[in-house]
């Protein structure tokens, strides 16, 4: 249930417009044509806030597609040529309360090509979509709402071919220099176009160059804020950051990006756009499209993000970027960050689990046979790790996260026995940290925003791999804390290791050890916490008797991972969907390849957790349990 601080937020964000989320101003969504006038719903008030949405294709070269609030949905405009606008009566027709609609025009909407949309809402401190009527006057102060540093500002002639005009807070406008957003060009003198001034706090700075302001000539601006605060649950977090750096660096942006797009200044080359949805792993290749370009999809190795910015490996080019931090609100239901689903074919031949939501982490496995329980998550790039081996990760099919509402897996036909347990990244509720290790001890940074109660550590390269090193906090098991190991892929007790991580994680940072932090090896972190009304993470100690395990539910536990801690046992998993009922509950072991076990009953419903039966496995007199459970 939401808390009273954030009800008594919400009703003055309500009033005021304050405490607002990214998720509220932002949203990358993707979706796959089918010629019929459609709603693509992302959350977003562009209808009673204004905005810009931009389309783009991924799978072939149509152009870059904008449409903002101030021309009017159906007028277009190309960020890849100079043309100026053009009504589409049939491409997008209109801006909703939560988000937009579309008509049946190819370069929107062509059936069976996928494509990529960006929606960024009006908002002070994020960006804001201005029109003007040219007057041919340098030094005109054409007035803005952002209310903060303006990062990155681009203008385009709407009623004439000419080029987009774009300035950086990083790029030094003193000598008349610019960018533009459809060309290679490097930085270069643009005369008559800035004003050798950069925008104010509350105007955009002109000269009086015809692409920005020839008489009576018609333009919109877009206007991109830096660093200025607003945001999250005390209204001073950024949410956007414009900025630069050189070469093959690390640069430190305060939080994780979801969104990013960079341009060399020091030579010519493209405006490369990345964003986690379609594919912007920590490591390998990440899916790129082109600002300047209509070309289709590629894929590219020199930019990745991590849990406080990203890193390059780019040569030693001169770089300006405009980031957006990932979605930062806190879950209230566990619906919006759990689910199981069973692969279903849509479209033909392609294996589908759906979740209602992006999926971050994914279990898979098929539960009448003896298989391996899969592991797949989003930042690894949808490599497999497998939890009942220390083997390390491989690619095992096509698996793909790029999906809005769950992930697909085309190497099994469909299967109603093929299950899959699926999570998303949220604040309070569940984390994923990748991390190259550098040797002894050290720390990684996460973005749980709690310190974690639960943690599986797993080295991902080779030559062998290494255990699911598994920490739990000793405020949840007192025989438990940073020095005290579980493996995920193994039954035995606890046990003492003075090498596992290097004291308790904080709410903001990883101990790691030097067996979880060995030099130049890559690892996977998975971080789980108590978030009420959604998440526990919790003890009991068995009796023999029904236990009533109180999690703080209102209507019980849809996923149960249980693990006795103080003698050797598996890791037993139980979720609503097979069935969490009075009768018996048909259980996996993520340690084993063991098909599902439907012969006990362990498990009953309970309003506020579940029980724990007095013939369940995982209740013996004066044992000791951790359990994981989602509401």
């Amino acid at each position: 249930m939401p808390s009273n601080k954030k009800l008594l937020q919400a009703a003055a964000g309500n009033a005021g417009g304050d405490n607002l989320y990214v998720e509220d101003v932002f949203s990358t969504y993707l979706y796959t044509g089918n010629s019929t006038a459609r709603d693509i719903t992302n959350g977003i008030d562009l209808d009673g806030e204004g905005g810009l949405t931009w389309i783009k294709a991924r799978s072939v070269g149509y152009s870059h597609l904008l449409y903002d609030t101030e021309r009017g949905a159906t007028n277009r405009l190309l960020t890849n040529t100079t043309n100026g606008e053009a009504s589409q009566a049939d491409a997008l027709t209109s801006f909703n309360s939560n988000g937009f609609s579309l008509g049946t025009r190819n370069g929107v909407n062509n059936a069976s090509q996928t494509f990529a949309s960006w929606s960024f809402r009006k908002a002070e401190k994020f960006f804001d979509v201005v029109t003007y009527t040219g007057n041919g006057v340098a030094g005109r102060a054409v007035p803005h709402n952002l209310n903060g540093e303006v990062g990155f500002a681009v203008v385009k002639r709407i009623d004439s071919g000419t080029n987009w005009e774009a300035q950086h807070r990083s790029i030094d406008l003193s000598s008349n220099k610019g960018l533009y957003l459809n060309l290679t060009d490097g930085l270069d003198t643009h005369n008559n176009v800035w004003n050798s001034t950069h925008a104010t706090s509350t105007d955009l700075i002109l000269g009086n160059g015809s692409d920005v302001n020839g008489v009576g000539g018609s333009y919109v601006a877009y206007l991109f804020a830096h660093d200025a605060g607003g945001f999250g649950d005390d209204g001073d977090e950024s949410i956007i950051k414009c900025g630069s750096f050189t070469g093959n660096t690390t640069v430190d942006l305060g939080f994780e990006p979801a969104w990013i797009m960079i341009k060399p200044t020091s030579t010519t080359g493209d405006w490369d756009m990345h964003d986690v949805m379609r594919g912007w792993p920590s490591s390998g290749d990440a899916k790129r499209l082109k600002a300047n370009l209509s070309a289709a999809e590629d894929a590219t190795s020199q930019i990745y993000p991590n849990a406080t910015g990203f890193s390059t490996l780019i040569g030693s080019a001169s770089y300006i970027y405009i980031a957006i931090r990932r979605p930062m609100k806190t879950p209230e239901s566990g619906a919006e960050v759990f689910a199981v689903g069973t692969n279903q074919e849509v479209p033909s031949a392609t294996s589908g689990f759906y979740s209602g939501f992006p999926v971050d982490m994914a279990i898979k496995r098929i539960i009448t046979a003896s298989q391996p329980n899969y592991l797949f998550d989003r930042l690894r790039g949808g490599q497999a790790l497998v939890t009942n081996t220390n083997g390390t990760e491989s690619a095992f099919g096509a698996a793909e996260f790029d999906h809005q509402n769950g992930w697909y897996y085309d190497s099994d036909p469909a299967n109603t026995n093929d299950y899959s347990w699926m999570f998303k990244r949220a604040t309070g509720f569940f984390d994923v940290v990748a991390y190259t290790g550098d040797g002894g001890t050290g720390t990684q940074a996460h973005n749980l925003g709690v310190a974690p109660e639960l943690m599986i550590f797993k080295r991902r390269n080779g030559p062998y791999g290494g255990a699911w090193n598994t920490y739990v906090a000793s405020s949840v098991l007192a025989s438990a804390g940073p020095t005290k190991l579980l493996e995920l892929n193994d039954t035995a007790s606890i046990a003492t290791d003075n090498n596992f991580i290097n004291g308790a994680p904080t709410s903001s940072l990883i101990n790691t050890g030097s067996n979880t932090n060995q030099n130049g090896d890559s690892y996977i972190a998975y971080l789980f916490a108590t978030l009420a009304g959604v998440s526990k993470v919790g003890s009991y100690t068995g009796t023999g008797s029904n236990i009533d395990v109180d999690c703080g539910f209102s209507a019980g536990a849809r996923f149960i991972l249980i693990k006795r801690t103080d003698s050797a046992s598996s890791w037993y998993l139980w979720d609503s969907a097979r069935g969490i009922t009075a009768g018996n509950d048909p259980y996996i072991q993520l340690n084993n390849t063991t098909a599902q076990n439907s012969g006990q009953d362990a498990i009953d419903p309970l309003a506020s957790g579940f029980t724990v039966t007095a013939a369940a496995d995982v209740n013996q007199s004066g044992g000791t349990y951790i359990f994981l459970a989602i509401a």
